[in-house]
Order: structure tokens, then C-alpha cells, then sequence
């Protein structure tokens, strides 16, 4: 791995851990795309570079939420019953998303992601919040909620913050509380996620030296030096201003990635 492409991978680690802690959302929908791009210039198998991209984001998500919790939970934002109600829905369903993608092409995952990151962006810039309308669900309720977080978070290779800070917003979650919270969900889904991505893809053909199933190790090891320094200072900022104006700054460049995927899938 040369150094330019270190230093392009210590840029991404960087954004992605900043934006996991401000925003709660993991970082993947920033990764993805971008790391998408250097494994395609790299020349990795073009039927599984998406495969890649989103497993090597998602597994960054296990150290980026580790890193962010601590500061959320300095401010005593986290709420742990939730984070233990959802848990075991969401640890099913992050094993499964990845088995989703794997049955997939390329094109095809290309085309969810850029869905995924368009309706998040468009969440962003509109910054509509659910009306507090109820209560947090039953277990069984926690549970489903937790396996749809789930399977959409190791589908796409993100943290799964565009569903579960709006659905404890709905369920009279104080919104820095959301943030928090699923920030600390974060762990569960990209472990669960992870290992999923090395099952799965541990017996496929033609990946490239060092991949770890999906995962691609080098690229992993950067990136995570970047972000789990990045990530508190996102999360302290967090708590310090109203994050409005960024997000929807942070929309137009979700947008331009979103762009970049659908480009992808038909490319």
C-alpha cells in the first residue's frame, strides 16, 4: 500500500469517525462509496468490490462506536436499556444483511446503497423529526425494530442511525439521547455484521491478498487509526452546537456519493 493511498485512507477514516460522533451514524454512507472507488482503481474483482467496500466500512463501525460511546456516555446521553432491548434484534439482523448481499451483484447492491444514501440525505436537508406519537414498543417490539436496524445496517455497511435515531425520536426519545444511544447500537451492529461478511465471504474466489472474507485488512487497519481519534471530538461537538446547518451541508455531499453509486451501478 503506498503512501498516497494512505494518506487518501487517513482523510476517509477521519470524515467518517467526525460524522459516526456528530451525527450518529456510523460512517459508513461516507466510506462506502469513497473506498468503493480506490478498491475499483486498485483493480479488486469487480463483482465483489461493493461487497468489499461495505464490509470494510462496517467492520471500521465496531472501533468508530467504541470510540464515540465513551464520549456520549461522559454527558450521560446513552440510554443502556434501550441499547440492551434492541441489542439482540439487531445482532440477528446484522448476521443476516450481509448473507442479503452476497445473493446480490454488484450492480444490484450499488443500487440499494445509492437508494439508502439518497433517503438519508434527503432526511438531512428536509430535517424532519417524527412527532413523538408513542412509547417504546414491548420486547417483542424491541426485537423486530432492532432485526429491520439490523438488516438494513449490514446490507448497506453502515451504523443503522437513519432508522433507529427516528424511531426512539417517534417513541419520545429526546433527540441527543437518539443520537447517543444509537451510536452505542453501533457496536452490536457492526460485530454481528463483521463476522457475517468473514463467513460468507471466506469461501469466495479471486479476493484479493489479506482479505479477511469481505474485508479487506489494510484498508480496515488505516482507516480505523483515523476515525476512533476523530470520532469523540464529533461527538463532543454534538453536545456543544445545533448541528442543522451541517447536516444539511453534509446532505449535498451525501447526495454527490449517492450520484457516485448509481454511476457504479450501471458503469
Amino acid at each position: 500500500m503506498d503512501w498516497g493511498l494512505v494518506g487518501i485512507l487517513l482523510l476517509m477514516g477521519a470524515g467518517g469517525g467526525f460524522a459516526a460522533g456528530l451525527l450518529g451514524i456510523g460512517g459508513g454512507m461516507v466510506l462506502v462509496p469513497f473506498i468503493t472507488m480506490i478498491f475499483t482503481a486498485k483493480g479488486f474483482p469487480p463483482q465483489v468490490v461493493v461487497h468489499m467496500a461495505i464490509a470494510t466500512s462496517l467492520a471500521t463501525i465496531m472501533f468508530t462506536s467504541l470510540s464515540s460511546v465513551r464520549a456520549h456516555h461522559k454527558h450521560g446521553a446513552v440510554q443502556w436499556r434501550i441499547v440492551a432491548l434492541l441489542a439482540p434484534g439487531i445482532v440477528v439482523g446484522s448476521w443476516i444483511g450481509p448473507w442479503i448481499g452476497k445473493q446480490m451483484n454488484t450492480s444490484a447492491l450499488s443500487l440499494l446503497f445509492a437508494a439508502f444514501v439518497t433517503f438519508s440525505a434527503l432526511q438531512m436537508i428536509l430535517n424532519k423529526k417524527p412527532a413523538p406519537g408513542r412509547e417504546l414498543p414491548g420486547t417483542p417490539g424491541m426485537f423486530a425494530a432492532g432485526g429491520v436496524i439490523g438488516v438494513v445496517a449490514g446490507l448497506v455497511g453502515a451504523g443503522g442511525g437513519f432508522i433507529s435515531v427516528p424511531f426512539m425520536t417517534w417513541c419520545n426519545v429526546r433527540i441527543h439521547q437518539a443520537v447517543a444511544t444509537s451510536a452505542a447500537l453501533g457496536f452490536p451492529i457492526a460485530l454481528s455484521g463483521t463476522l457475517s461478511n468473514i463467513y460468507f465471504g471466506w469461501s469466495e474466489p479471486g479476493l484479493p491478498q489479506y482479505s479477511l472474507g469481505f474485508i479487506y485488512t489494510p484498508a480496515l487497519a488505516v482507516i480505523v487509526a483515523a476515525s476512533v481519534t476523530m470520532a469523540p471530538l464529533g461527538a463532543r461537538t454534538a453536545h456543544k452546537m445545533d448541528v442543522v446547518s451541517l447536516k444539511r451541508a453534509f446532505a449535498v455531499v451525501l447526495f454527490g456519493l449517492a450520484a457516485y453509486m448509481f454511476y457504479h451501478a450501471f458503469a
